[in-house]
């Protein structure tokens, strides 16, 4: 009996790691083949089926970026997505906070209200947001897709303050009130000083949120407001796919770099004496 286990183990063994290694690949394939393609497109001079791989290669599209409608889109997205995330994070503290601090349905309900936003369809979401923001006189402006991109960054932002707080030890701010600091002074010299690390994260998740508003930035500005997501969806209508091909890859480097800082700072803090 010992015997055929001796046999069995082995066999067993060598299968799962097969079953992991073929996993693992098919994520790395589906991750990364996308961005190949999308490289060899954005690369790619003449490249006809059924050509596996392009014929002739030209960094044309590149050259072009300056010059083209991709440029001042991404300025735009950038700025939006950077005011997104700086205000989000100042809007949602707060309220992440007082979620915080409440008891029992009070907090439920507190919660659900700011993940109804992100839970929303954002055709939906845009659609209510558009009426208000026109009778404002706000419709079609970056000032009113601004606004509309802060609506679900402040109610994610909130749940995430929320879970913040929920494991912050409230005593910290009871001894320095207790030591004569004023409020102010306890937000500037002993909170913030506690939440930099989150608050850092916090804007960088508002940023990522704001940055892949496609149907709010659609709806709500009206298509005045050209970010780099319209711009490129307006390529591949056109079927300008060179072009297209240089604006997806623009849009996929903030994500990277920010999952980049991510474990950049996860690992700086697990090394990081206790």
């Amino acid at each position: 009996m010992s015997a055929r286990r001796g046999t069995i183990a082995p066999r067993s063994l060598d299968a799962s790691r097969i079953v992991r290694g073929v996993v693992l690949v098919a994520l790395i394939a589906s991750s990364l083949g996308p961005l190949l393609l999308l490289g060899l497109w954005s690369l790619s001079g003449r490249w006809l089926y059924p050509a596996i791989l392009p014929t002739e290669y030209s960094d044309e599209s590149w050259r072009a970026l300056g010059g083209g409608a991709l440029w001042p889109a991404l300025i735009t997205s950038v700025a939006l997505a950077v005011s997104a995330g700086v205000v989000g994070c100042a809007v949602a503290l707060p309220i992440g906070r007082a979620l915080a601090r409440l008891r029992g349905w009070r907090r439920h309900a507190g919660a659900a209200a700011a993940f109804l936003p992100v839970a929303a369809p954002p055709l939906a979401l845009g659609t209510g947001l558009q009426v208000a923001l026109l009778s404002a006189g706000l419709g079609g402006t970056a000032a009113g897709v601004l606004l509309a991109h802060l609506v679900p960054v402040v109610g994610y932002l909130s749940l995430f303050f929320l879970g913040t707080f929920t494991l912050f030890d409230a005593r910290v701010e009871a001894e320095a009130r207790t030591l004569g600091a004023t409020p102010w002074q306890t937000w500037r010299h002993v909170l913030l000083p506690m939440l930099r690390g989150a608050a850092g994260e916090s804007m960088a998740l508002g940023f990522l949120i704001s940055w892949s508003q496609f149907a709010l930035t659609l709806v709500v500005g009206g298509g005045a407001v050209r970010a780099l997501p319209l711009e490129v969806f307006a390529l591949v209508r056109a079927g300008q796919d060179r072009a297209a091909a240089v604006g997806a890859l623009l849009l996929v480097v903030p994500p990277v770099l920010g999952l980049a800082a991510l474990r950049w700072a996860a690992r700086r803090t697990s090394m990081m004496p206790a």
